[in-house]
Protein backbone atom coordinates (compact mmCIF):
# COMPACT_ATOMS: atom_id res chain seq x y z
CA UNK A 1 0.00 0.00 0.00
CA UNK A 2 1.29 3.50 -0.68
CA UNK A 3 0.17 6.33 1.89
CA UNK A 4 1.31 10.40 0.74
CA UNK A 5 2.24 13.23 3.35
CA UNK A 6 0.93 16.44 2.25
CA UNK A 7 4.53 17.46 1.79
CA UNK A 8 5.31 14.88 -1.56
CA UNK A 9 6.71 12.14 0.86
CA UNK A 10 5.34 8.74 0.25
CA UNK A 11 5.45 5.57 2.41
CA UNK A 12 5.50 2.42 0.25
CA UNK A 13 4.27 0.04 3.05
CA UNK A 14 5.24 -3.93 3.49
CA UNK A 15 4.02 -5.54 6.76
CA UNK A 16 5.41 -3.30 9.54
CA UNK A 17 8.46 -1.61 7.30
CA UNK A 18 7.58 1.39 5.26
CA UNK A 19 9.97 2.16 2.74
CA UNK A 20 10.13 6.44 2.78
CA UNK A 21 10.89 8.37 -0.09
CA UNK A 22 9.95 11.40 -2.11
CA UNK A 23 6.94 11.47 -5.07
CA UNK A 24 7.22 11.94 -8.56
CA UNK A 25 5.22 15.18 -8.16
CA UNK A 26 8.27 16.35 -5.94
CA UNK A 27 11.02 14.84 -8.09
CA UNK A 28 10.07 16.66 -11.27
CA UNK A 29 9.41 20.14 -8.90
CA UNK A 30 12.65 19.81 -7.56
CA UNK A 31 15.13 18.83 -10.90
CA UNK A 32 18.36 17.44 -10.80
CA UNK A 33 19.00 16.03 -6.93
CA UNK A 34 22.31 16.72 -6.18
CA UNK A 35 22.42 15.54 -2.74
CA UNK A 36 20.30 13.83 0.13
CA UNK A 37 20.91 14.30 3.59
CA UNK A 38 19.81 10.94 5.39
CA UNK A 39 19.99 9.57 9.21
CA UNK A 40 22.00 6.81 10.36
CA UNK A 41 20.69 3.52 10.77
CA UNK A 42 18.93 2.85 14.14
CA UNK A 43 17.86 6.52 14.36
CA UNK A 44 14.25 7.11 15.37
CA UNK A 45 12.03 9.67 12.99
CA UNK A 46 8.75 10.80 14.06
CA UNK A 47 5.60 10.85 11.68
CA UNK A 48 5.44 14.57 10.36
CA UNK A 49 8.80 15.56 11.50
CA UNK A 50 12.34 16.30 9.60
CA UNK A 51 14.85 13.47 8.94
CA UNK A 52 16.81 15.00 6.45
CA UNK A 53 16.81 17.32 3.38
CA UNK A 54 17.05 16.82 -0.08
CA UNK A 55 18.54 19.22 -2.44
CA UNK A 56 18.81 19.81 -6.27
CA UNK A 57 20.29 22.40 -8.84
CA UNK A 58 16.81 24.08 -7.81
CA UNK A 59 16.14 24.19 -4.40
CA UNK A 60 16.60 22.64 -1.27
CA UNK A 61 13.67 21.37 1.02
CA UNK A 62 13.74 19.53 4.70
CA UNK A 63 12.41 15.79 4.29
CA UNK A 64 9.11 14.72 6.62
CA UNK A 65 8.87 11.27 7.82
CA UNK A 66 5.21 9.98 7.46
CA UNK A 67 5.62 7.38 10.15
CA UNK A 68 7.30 7.03 13.37
CA UNK A 69 9.64 4.21 14.26
CA UNK A 70 13.52 3.07 13.33
CA UNK A 71 15.45 3.26 10.63
CA UNK A 72 16.25 0.27 9.47
CA UNK A 73 18.35 1.12 6.85
CA UNK A 74 19.48 3.70 4.53
CA UNK A 75 19.22 3.66 0.96
CA UNK A 76 23.03 3.70 0.55
CA UNK A 77 23.20 3.84 -3.20
CA UNK A 78 21.89 7.65 -2.87
CA UNK A 79 24.88 8.84 -1.18
CA UNK A 80 26.94 8.31 -4.34
CA UNK A 81 24.47 8.80 -7.19
CA UNK A 82 21.49 11.35 -5.59
CA UNK A 83 20.41 11.74 -9.00
CA UNK A 84 18.42 7.94 -8.44
CA UNK A 85 15.89 9.67 -6.62
CA UNK A 86 14.89 11.53 -9.96
CA UNK A 87 14.73 8.66 -12.04
CA UNK A 88 12.68 6.45 -10.36
CA UNK A 89 11.73 8.05 -6.91
CA UNK A 90 8.84 5.07 -6.06
CA UNK A 91 11.85 2.53 -6.22
CA UNK A 92 14.51 4.60 -4.81
CA UNK A 93 13.09 5.39 -1.50
CA UNK A 94 15.36 6.98 1.22
CA UNK A 95 14.59 5.13 4.24
CA UNK A 96 13.19 2.06 5.39
CA UNK A 97 11.57 2.38 8.85
CA UNK A 98 10.18 -0.07 10.76
CA UNK A 99 6.83 1.64 12.05
CA UNK A 100 6.21 2.09 15.58
CA UNK A 101 2.18 3.03 15.43
CA UNK A 102 1.01 1.34 12.12
CA UNK A 103 -2.18 3.05 13.01
CA UNK A 104 -0.39 6.50 12.06
CA UNK A 105 -1.07 5.49 8.42
CA UNK A 106 -4.92 6.45 8.98
CA UNK A 107 -4.40 9.79 8.79
CA UNK A 108 -1.95 9.78 5.59
CA UNK A 109 -3.23 10.35 1.81
CA UNK A 110 -4.44 7.80 -0.34
CA UNK A 111 -2.81 7.75 -3.69
CA UNK A 112 -6.77 9.05 -4.80
CA UNK A 113 -6.37 11.83 -2.54
CA UNK A 114 -2.47 12.99 -3.30
CA UNK A 115 -3.71 13.14 -7.06
CA UNK A 116 -5.81 15.56 -5.83
CA UNK A 117 -3.96 17.69 -4.12
CA UNK A 118 -0.63 17.47 -7.12
CA UNK A 119 -3.54 18.99 -9.74
CA UNK A 120 -4.85 21.84 -7.07
CA UNK A 121 -0.56 22.61 -7.05
CA UNK A 122 -0.22 22.63 -10.56
CA UNK A 123 -2.39 25.53 -11.12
Amino acid sequence: MLYYLPTHEYARVEGNIAYVGISEFAARQLGNVVYVDMPEADDDVVKGEDFGAIESVKAASDLYSPVSGAVVEINENLIDNPRLVNEDPMNNWIIKVEMSDPSELDSLLSPDDYQKLCESEKH
